[in-house]
């Protein structure tokens, strides 16, 4: 994409997360990019003036868009977030694991870490098919394990996972061509439950070892999820572009988070062929919504990936290095980083580090 005028659809998302989207916005406004703001009505304020939570218009501003930055959801605002994932078929969720100097981690060296989660965002247990085990009497399934029919072994309820060889192929090209970007380790890692789960979990590994040899310029390596887990807390220095089906890319991707601080501190973005959306990863933060001290660290980093994605790799650089210098200070750190800042407050000491005022 081209460095010129380009269009964000802005959803603030539920409870806390308004308080920090805003901000953001106004940040990066202040940058003078020429960035265009819209605001898809969406949730309870749009059920309650068209009768729907995600009415026709707003799915026209997010098309009409080049990418949208989303708060996080708690369900009034879902809707939305369904369309930008499966509607806009968003297949990998790219979520950096980022050590700041400065951050408060649980790790006596955290130092250096500096790796990406590519997730698998559209299928495996995610496609949402589930229900009593006695659906499947008709098809006398036969447990690999347990040997003897699932819909014998008494009430219960059953999901599907599913593995595509196209969702595969797409997310794990992803992240191989992201690998070449980086600086980095040049270094892709896939992991799963191979071992157990030959047809589902094998079948993405098998893939993943066919593309790595389409990739001589990029090392590749594979480990069981749970020994992968392991590593990660280990010898998160390790690692660079790491690959997984979805379900355990969502929960180890906020594992990660841990690593170099909290929630707090995991941006996101999910990427799709022809478009792109971006949301900080910490949820909607109802316990401190109205406090005015979320962290704006995930969702000024998520910028900061959005505004790489529309072209504008220069602010976006600036912007992480704004953040960065933040933490470096230590003077303005929220208190989930074991400061007193408000949100403002360091939404304000990014914003100076950038020679741009803050109301």
């Amino acid at each position: 994409m081209s460095e010129t005028s380009k269009t964000v659809a802005v959803i603030e998302g539920d409870d806390a997360s308004p308080e920090v989207i805003q901000p953001a916005v106004e940040l990066i406004d202040q940058m003078n990019l020429g960035i265009n703001w819209t605001y898809p009505a969406v949730g309870e304020a749009a059920k309650a003036e068209t009768g729907k939570s995600f009415p026709d218009v707003s799915r026209v501003m997010i098309d009409e868009a080049d990418t949208t930055l989303f708060g996080s959801s708690s369900g009034s605002s879902g809707a939305s977030l369904f369309y930008l994932r499966w509607g806009k078929q968003t297949f990998a969720n790219v979520r950096p694991c980022l050590h700041l100097p400065g951050c408060s981690s649980p790790l006596a060296h955290p130092e250096g870490i500096d790796f990406v989660i590519v997730r698998e965002n559209l299928e495996d247990l995610y496609v949402g098919v589930e229900g009593p085990l006695a659906d499947l009497t008709p098809l006398n399934l036969v447990g690999r394990t347990i040997r003897k029919p699932i819909h014998e072994l008494g009430e219960g309820r059953y999901a599907i996972k599913v593995i595509t060889r196209q969702g595969s192929e797409r997310v794990i090209r992803f992240a191989f061509e992201l690998a070449r970007t980086r600086g980095g380790q040049k270094r892709v890692t896939s992991t799963q439950k191979h071992n157990m789960l030959p047809a589902t979990d094998g079948y993405f590994l098998e893939i993943a070892r066919e593309i790595a040899s389409q990739y001589p310029d990029i090392d590749f390596e594979t480990f069981i999820v749970d020994d992968f887990a392991c590593r990660m807390i280990i010898q998160p220095q390790h690692f660079d572009v790491i690959v997984m089906p979805n379900l355990y890319g969502d929960i180890l991707s906020d594992g990660a988070a841990g690593l170099v601080g909290s929630l707090g501190l995991a941006a996101s973005g999910c990427y799709g062929e022809d478009y792109a959306y971006f949301e900080p990863a910490h949820g909607t933060a109802p316990d401190i919504a109205g406090q005015g001290i979320i962290n704006p660290t995930a969702t000024l980093l998520s910028a900061c990936m959005m505004l790489e994605y529309l072209g504008f790799g220069d602010a976006a650089a600036r912007l992480q290095g704004a953040v960065a210098s933040v933490y470096a200070e230590g003077k303005h750190l929220t208190p989930d980083q074991n400061g007193t800042a408000s949100t403002l407050e360091f939404c304000a000491a990014t914003a100076q580090r950038l020679g741009i005022h803050m109301p």
